[in-house]
């Protein structure tokens, strides 16, 4: 059997246990997508809880179904599947938000990096992107993928903008940064779950907010203003030169 990166023994030992969220652990060495595979789990079934590591993807993909690409070796890929009950719609939007925040949390533990978010859900250190996460719906699942470039080299880097825990200075494990995340996703869903408003906890550790940004809407165009916060369906909120936006989607900027 082929050794893979990040070790599911050592997740198991971690992470599992009477009352944890996260049950099943499998660790491969490369997939097309863990979205896509966690996704067919779910349709099939699968119990909340199931955890899906891959050392490598070769159909990766982001927000606005953009492509998530790292050579072999360089980056871990890390989906979840759980299974809310009784969460409303405008409830769900708020899983993406969280699990940004539980990304940088975790990376801070065991990494030690300066990891902050950016609206919606970029994780960035040193103001570049080390962690892309997408959510999706699936039937009555959340769907929660993670992409973290652990070990790119500044020539593998795929924008100018993306970085590496390598490249920040970070010696951690793919296993210890595992375990990092998902220890404090499981936080974090918790507090999402007790219907808990989220709001200030996310306004008071969003780096977008309090900061002059650009939003480049998806529909082409961009709005400047002053990021105040975020509403109660985790939308931003932009105050501009027209009055308050909430914006549900769009690629921020923040600028100097």
């Amino acid at each position: 059997m082929t050794q893979t990166v990040v070790d599911a023994a050592a997740l198991r030992e971690a992470l599992s246990g009477p009352g944890r969220l996260f049950t099943t652990f499998a660790c491969v060495p490369s997939t097309a997508s863990t979205n896509a595979d966690v996704a067919a789990a779910a349709r099939a079934g699968a119990a909340s809880g199931t955890v899906l590591v891959a050392d490598h993807q070769s159909a990766g993909r982001g927000r606005f179904d953009r492509k998530w690409e790292a050579p072999p070796g360089a980056a871990v890929a890390v989906s979840v599947l759980l299974r809310p009950e009784g969460a409303s719609a405008a409830r769900w939007l708020w899983l993406p938000l969280i699990t940004g925040l539980a990304v940088a949390d975790g990376l801070r533990a065991v990494a030690g990096v300066d990891a902050e978010v950016k609206w919606p859900n970029d994780v960035l250190v040193g103001g570049r992107k080390v962690c892309g996460i997408l959510s999706e719906r699936v039937d009555d699942a959340a769907v929660i993928g993670m992409g973290i470039n652990t070990a790119l080299s500044e020539d593998q880097l795929p924008v100018p903008t993306a970085t590496s825990l390598r490249l920040a200075g970070s010696d951690a494990s793919p296993t210890e940064v595992v375990i990092g995340v998902l220890t404090a996703l499981e936080e974090a869903y918790r507090r999402w779950a007790s219907a808990e408003d989220l709001r200030d906890w996310y306004g008071r550790r969003c780096a977008t907010v309090g900061r002059e940004v650009r939003v480049l809407q998806p529909t082409g165009g961009h709005i400047e203003g002053r990021a105040a916060g975020v509403d109660a369906g985790g939308r931003l909120l932009v105050w501009t030169a027209s009055g308050e936006r909430a914006f549900a989607a769009g690629d921020v900027l923040h600028l100097r």
